[in-house]
């Protein structure tokens, strides 16, 4: 359970869910190649809405979506994918839910020639970017290496993959430590990064 007395980034609600993802999985390094594509489709559900609506339907997306097995969501029937403008668990959004289907394509594509972890730790040339940012305004919302990811991306056929959905992306899976330095996790993240 998340401790409400704890200082923490100045995004982060009272909310005990929001107060949970920050404190154990927010700039932590993801090195798996499926969590590191749940993750990039979740992040592209997030699209004009808060982080802490997906939050909320994260369960609902990983039973919609085979947990995230992009084998597994490609040879979904056409009737259950159908079905999927229904669930009341997720973003009930054509596009968006198109959007995964074309993402599995494309994140299989990539897998054949190398790991997604390869492939996406490759803009920040595999290592962590630890910032020090004294205040949450600081904190840039994209950055030249978000536009490259989100370029690349979109060229691999990739949708929902903006610039700034991939700089939430990079920072979200550790490849960017933007957790503020009076943060209680910023020194913790600082050790598990990636040098």
């Amino acid at each position: 359970m998340a401790d409400p007395e704890l200082k923490r980034c100045g995004w982060v609600s009272d909310d005990p869910l929001y107060q949970q993802y920050h404190d154990q999985v927010w700039g932590r390094p993801e090195l798996d190649d499926e969590a590191l594509f749940a993750k990039l489709c979740l992040d592209g559900q997030q699209a004009g809405l808060s982080w802490i609506t997906i939050l909320r339907k994260q369960k609902s997306y990983e039973e919609a979506f085979c947990q995230f097995n992009a084998e597994k969501i490609l040879k979904m029937p056409d009737a259950e994918r159908d079905k999927l403008i229904e669930n009341p668990g997720i973003i009930r959004n054509k596009l968006k839910i198109n959007s995964i289907f074309k993402n599995a394509e494309a994140y299989l594509k990539i897998k054949e020639q190398e790991s997604f972890k390869d492939f996406i730790w490759q803009f920040t040339n595999g290592k962590t970017v630890i910032n020090e940012w004294r205040d949450q305004k600081q904190v840039p919302v994209s950055t030249d290496s978000s536009r490259q990811m989100a370029k690349t991306l979109k060229k691999a056929g990739f949708t929902f993959v903006g610039e700034t959905i991939c700089y939430a992306f990079m920072q979200a899976v550790g490849m960017v430590n933007d957790h503020t330095i009076d943060c209680h996790c910023y020194e913790k993240v600082c050790e598990e990064a990636i040098t």
